[in-house]
């Protein structure tokens, strides 16, 4: 993948995630602040606890950081895929069941 064709992808996925915040905000759902800096989003959730989104150009990798660890994804095969465990959770997955245990209040 070019730098290019990377930071297409990474804007699209942030700009998916921010989407889906909002519609969680206009749906009254639940109370996220997001804060984008470039290529890193922060989600503050009312618990205190955060899920951070942030781009890695040199490395065309995505992190994941939430209460339930930090997570590294790569492109490959056409989805966002885990470096450790060759993709078996994918990048949307992972980060749902963040966003779903912090709605929850875990």
């Amino acid at each position: 993948m070019t730098d290019l064709e990377y930071h297409a992808k990474t804007s699209a996925v942030l700009a998916s995630i921010e989407s889906r915040v909002d519609a969680w905000l206009q749906d009254d759902v639940v109370d996220i602040d997001t804060q984008r800096t470039g290529g890193l989003l922060e989600m503050s959730f009312p618990n205190g606890s955060k899920i951070i989104v942030n781009t890695q150009p040199p490395l065309h990798e995505i992190w994941l950081a939430a209460r339930s660890g930090g997570f590294h994804y790569r492109f490959v095969d056409g989805a966002w895929r885990d470096t450790r465990d060759r993709g078996a959770v994918r990048l949307r997955q992972r980060a749902g069941r963040a966003a779903a245990a912090l709605r929850r209040g875990i």
